[in-house]
């Protein structure tokens, strides 16, 4: 058979010579369609081959009678309906890896040229200036830079660091000591990133976060003359927060590959000496652009020959008829994970999954690869699904457990998720009640009854009279409306935990306050979508 790959963005010719060189695949490129021509030619079409230009919506994908494969070349895939993609039993493969060098190199030069002042000083010898006082620079040789984020490309960021003999720390939530020792650096806290760091570079996803991880108060506690550079997403820094910094001189540049709008064309910062600015080049180079059409191609042509593809983001190998077994309990081991890892302050270690009642004759693989994405996607964002979590878990050096008890606890079907940190460790159980759907019944020992949805403060406080008036009062100083309340207490007088479901999220200034109140020794804040 003959399989039709259409190819609707522009893609590195070198790239696709796999998919072309093929005798059971015919290549069809066309870059100029119309909405409405490729609604017309979809229903002949086997593969969809696409960078970011071209949507792949649900109403494509429906009229798309003969698609199996849609491969992103890249490592988002934000452009396709992965929901619609899966529910139609077509398979989406990105290329995850591909740009990670190029990357981590546009990184490295960024941070040279913000050391030596390079760009400012080509563009006053090109205006027949020499000028050698006004761009004196810094040696990077002893310098502490900060990395935000320790995915691949920040670990190729570090290595390259340590070859410039720096000093290099990471904040990365699942960075171990061990891990940071393997690699050479030294594993730190967010503040103390910010704190000690003379060059700080981010290699984060935008999440919600992470939107303004840098803003006014961060720029506050850094060293005055630090250097910023931000090769990653725009919008994870507060551009008007960074603007001040540079004209206060607590910044003495930055180097920006993105922004929060692009293109930039109304920033102020592209008005600034200090600031170097590339129009998104991170992954711009010849081998990246081919690399990742290679890598798509290649998937594409095992998916065709009926070989394993390598970088698939929707679809796991179990068997149908297991996957209907599990399928009613995705939401609630999906929503557990994301509630868990909001109580973590610390790397977290390892994760141990109980599943009682009629789990004992299921396959549960998927719902433990669905609990780690729901853990991994606070921090990792969209690059986590079921099928790469584990894999993204392990490399973290996280320990993943999984059991089947006959312990139900008085209900009919439970799952428990131990979290273990460094520190401590965190437990949750959750369960399906018929006709009301998932239901969180129990929190570190403490008995509940939460639909895990929306927005959830959880306050642990002593159990003192006044302090439930206190908290409603408080909340509704500033216009925030509780929608449920629960409480409970491991004794009399002693520690107690109050379960709060309201109708928006807490503001930092609101956040503050009721922490302050002495009463309360910890509050967290939970948002599950």
């Amino acid at each position: 058979m003959i399989y039709t790959v259409l190819i609707t963005d522009p893609i590195s010719e070198d790239g696709i010579q796999p998919l072309q060189l093929h005798p059971n695949i015919d290549v069809v490129i066309r870059n100029d369609l119309t909405e409405e021509e490729l609604f017309t030619i979809i229903p002949n079409i086997h593969a969809l081959l696409v960078r970011s230009q071209t949507n792949i919506t649900r109403q494509l994908i429906e009229k798309a009678n003969n698609l199996k494969i849609i491969a992103r070349a890249g490592v988002g895939v934000d452009n396709i309906d992965l929901t619609a993609a899966t529910a139609h039993g077509i398979l989406v493969v990105n290329a995850p890896h591909a740009n990670t060098n190029s990357a981590a190199e546009h990184t490295i030069a960024m941070l040279f040229s913000l050391a030596r002042k390079i760009p400012q000083a080509s563009i006053s010898l090109k205006q027949r200036e020499w000028n050698r006082k006004a761009f004196i620079g810094v040696e990077l040789k002893g310098k502490t830079l900060g990395i935000i984020g320790l995915g691949r490309i920040g670990a190729e960021v570090a290595f390259r660091a340590i070859g410039q003999r720096m000093r290099v720390m990471a904040y990365d939530p699942f960075l171990t000591e061990e891990k940071g020792e393997e690699l050479g650096i030294l594993p730190a806290s967010l503040d103390e990133v910010i704190e000690q760091s003379d060059f700080i570079t981010i290699h984060t996803p935008l999440l919600e976060n992470t939107k303004h991880l840098l803003d006014a108060r961060a720029f506050q506690k850094m060293k005055t003359g630090v250097h910023i550079i931000n090769c990653a997403r725009g919008g994870i820094i507060d551009e008007h927060a960074l603007y001040h910094a540079i004209q206060t001189n607590k910044v003495a540049g930055a180097a920006l590959d993105v922004f929060q709008v692009e293109p930039p064309f109304h920033s102020n910062l592209l008005d600034l000496p200090e600031v170097i600015a590339t129009p998104h080049l991170g992954a711009s180079t010849v081998e990246a652009q081919e690399n990742v059409a290679v890598e798509v191609s290649h998937d594409i042509i095992r998916f065709f020959t009926g070989k394993v593809v390598q970088n698939p983001v929707n679809v796991s190998s179990v068997p149908k008829e297991a996957m209907n077994q599990v399928a009613p309990y995705f939401t609630l081991s999906e929503r557990l994970g994301q509630f868990l890892i909001h109580l973590a302050d610390d790397v977290v270690e390892e994760i141990n999954l109980f599943y009682s009642g009629p789990f004992t004759n299921f396959e549960v693989g998927p719902l433990t690869r669905n609990t780690i994405k729901g853990i991994l996607q606070r921090h990792l964002g969209e690059q986590v699904n079921h099928v790469n979590a584990l894999y993204l878990a392990d490399q973290r050096g996280i320990k993943i457990n999984e059991n089947k008890t006959s312990s139900l606890k008085g209900f009919t079907n439970l799952i428990t998720i131990e979290m273990i940190t460094k520190q401590e460790s965190f437990r949750i159980s959750g369960t399906l009640l018929d006709g009301l759907g998932p239901r969180i019944v129990e929190l570190n020992d403490y008995q509940v009854d939460i639909f895990p949805k929306g927005n959830i403060v959880l306050i642990y406080h002593h159990d003192l009279p006044g302090v439930i008036g206190k908290v409603g009062n408080l909340l509704g100083n500033y216009q925030i409306n509780i929608a449920t309340m629960q409480v409970d207490r491991s004794n009399l007088g002693g520690e107690a935990m109050m379960l709060l479901t309201v109708d928006k999220p807490l503001n930092v200034e609101c956040l503050h306050t009721l922490k302050s109140l002495t009463e309360i020794y910890n509050v967290k804040t939970i948002q599950l979508i």
